[in-house]
């Protein structure tokens, strides 16, 4: 396939500017995942930080996690009884022996 004169005085110009939109949008991406690695590295430093900050924290979470076991525990016990009474809908009620 061979182009004309008018098809090159249309095509040429636009492949340069195809060319500087990709370089565009490729520079674009670069920037952006750029931003986001330098916001993950400061939120990692925040937390790091944080995590050094939180002394006293950490003592009333022991208090809490026994707590909650206790809790829980108690939770499961009183569901067991719960259903060991419970009786069930249909089962042992009836008896087809017409089979």
């Amino acid at each position: 396939m061979s182009l004309k004169g008018v098809e090159l005085q249309i095509a040429i110009p636009k492949t340069f500017d195809a060319g500087k939109m990709a370089d565009q949008s490729n520079q674009s991406m670069l920037s952006n995942q750029a931003s986001a690695a330098n916001a993950s590295s400061r939120q990692l430093e925040k937390n790091r930080a944080s995590v050094v900050d939180s002394k006293e924290s950490e003592k009333t979470g022991q208090f809490s996690e026994n707590s909650n076991q206790q809790f829980s525990d108690q939770n499961k016990k009183e569901s067991n009884e719960e259903n060991a009474k419970m009786e069930h809908p249909y089962k042992g009620n009836f008896f087809d022996f017409s089979g």
